[in-house]
């Protein structure tokens, strides 16, 4: 009997992306050592789900959640709080402001709330309830969805978003699940993943390829804003006794289809 799939745990992540001296940049972090997944890995701030991502309470503290369905909401909520949390920024404005918190006001509410915040001590709706601020969902743009391949024992629902970095605020690894971070290229980090210098995982890998291909904020923003979301549900197929990866030809990126020894070579 065919062993059931492990579920696929929602999960969300954001490319921060900024205008380098060598063009386009994006905020990636190394994740720790000891952690069970991605040990090691360059990837972008994101992770699971949690169950206060899906408070209702949070819904009148976001921007830009009018007509997103609950999961949708819930992604961006997640993807805004997993930056705060590993990367000190806080995707969030003053109620009735129009810019992101600048980065003072960001420092006063780090020193209130960051340490209790990591620590889950405290909650999202408790931090934007005490500090007045409404999540700025309207600032995330939907880049791409991959859901793990059913073999997986460990599997993930991910939405990835682009977002502008704030200007006043200073991206970082939070020390614990990162332990080191940079402003890249996706071309360097692309070319550091192929000759083996750093570890990227395939989607991630996939992502920082796609992004590569635009060559400021500007490009990459509209890019992402006029096409469509193909989910990337990667398939696995024998072909000639060689294991075969495929994914859907219309997703965007540079592959649809390679072996998978090739596959984990790069």
């Amino acid at each position: 009997m065919p062993k059931t799939p492990a579920p696929a745990r929602p999960a969300a992540t954001i490319l921060l992306v900024r205008d380098g001296p060598d063009g386009l940049e994006v905020f990636m972090v190394e994740r720790h050592h000891q952690i069970d997944f991605a040990t090691g890995a360059l990837v972008f701030p994101g992770g699971k789900v949690d169950d206060g991502d899906m408070a209702p309470t949070l819904t009148a503290r976001c921007a830009g959640a009018e007509g997103l369905a609950d999961d949708a909401r819930t992604f961006r909520i997640a993807a805004i709080r997993e930056t705060f949390e590993e990367a000190g920024v806080l995707l969030a404005r003053g109620r009735g402001e129009a810019d992101i918190v600048a980065g003072a006001r960001l420092k006063q509410i780090e020193d209130a709330h960051r340490d209790a915040f990591n620590a889950g001590e405290r909650t999202m709706t408790q931090l934007v309830e005490q500090e007045d601020l409404v999540l700025a969902l309207d600032a995330l743009v939907p880049f791409a969805h991959w859901i793990t391949p059913a073999f997986m024992p460990k599997r993930f629902d991910t939405m990835f978003f682009l977002v502008p970095a704030p200007a006043d605020q200073t991206a970082i690894h939070d020390g614990g699940e990162s332990v080191d971070s940079v402003w890249i290229t996706p071309q360097a980090a692309a070319a550091a993943a192929d000759a083996g210098e750093r570890t990227v995982i395939f989607p991630t890998l996939m992502n920082v390829k796609k992004l590569g291909r635009q060559t400021s904020v500007a490009d990459a923003l509209v890019d992402a804003a006029v096409n469509p979301i193909v989910t990337v549900f990667p398939q696995i197929e024998d072909r000639d006794g060689e294991k075969w990866m495929v994914l859907p030809h219309d997703a965007g990126y540079e592959i649809s289809e390679a072996p998978i020894s090739a596959l984990m070579g790069a």
